[in-house]
């Protein structure tokens, strides 16, 4: 590890991409005390957190607290040692689920922490006797269209300038019966 700070010093040699591997450092999170639970009142100030971190136009805590009122809406959310670091939401429309939003806080991306909210939203509408689930996603989150492919969402459409930016959104589906 000597040598490697001497790299930091010597301005002479490109530095790496990754300064944590050149420092020793350990990226990765220990995730065994994450909980993936159903959102509460009291969760809305570290969501709204997750809202502000992840999107342009986040929703309100007003538009949380409406959407945990809402009869037709489940939201669960990830909780790491005390922390709320994500969230998943889900519309119940007739026998089937309408993805609203899935995020993770940036400080805990590539935890795994999307795959454990969207599985567990896939298990929650199964359990409620839905027969499909529904998203859009941005043209441009492949890593997210990688995520829902992984359970069973299919590409079904575009809708063009769908998101304020006016970029393109991807409609997919999942026929949880297929599962």
């Amino acid at each position: 590890m000597e040598k490697n700070r001497e790299n930091l010093n010597n301005p002479n040699q490109d530095l790496p991409q990754d300064l944590n591997s050149i420092l020793g450092l350990d990226t990765q999170l220990n995730t065994n005390n994450l909980i993936i639970r159903p959102m509460r009142k009291e969760d809305i100030e570290g969501v709204h957190m997750v809202e502000v971190d992840c999107f342009d136009d986040p929703w309100s805590k007003k538009s949380l607290m409406d959407e945990l009122k809402n009869n037709l809406a489940r939201y669960l959310v990830a909780e790491l040692d005390s922390v709320i670091v994500g969230y998943v939401g889900v519309w119940f429309v007739v026998d089937e689920g309408h993805i609203t939003n899935v995020a993770v806080h940036s400080n805990y991306r590539g935890q795994r922490i999307g795959d454990r909210l969207v599985e567990e939203m896939v298990k929650l509408c199964k359990s409620e006797g839905l027969v499909s689930m529904t998203l859009e996603v941005r043209s441009s989150n492949t890593i997210a269209q990688n995520l829902y492919r992984k359970y069973g969402f299919k590409m079904a459409g575009v809708r063009k300038e769908y998101y304020s930016d006016r970029e393109d959104a991807i409609i997919m589906w999942n026929q949880l019966s297929e599962l």
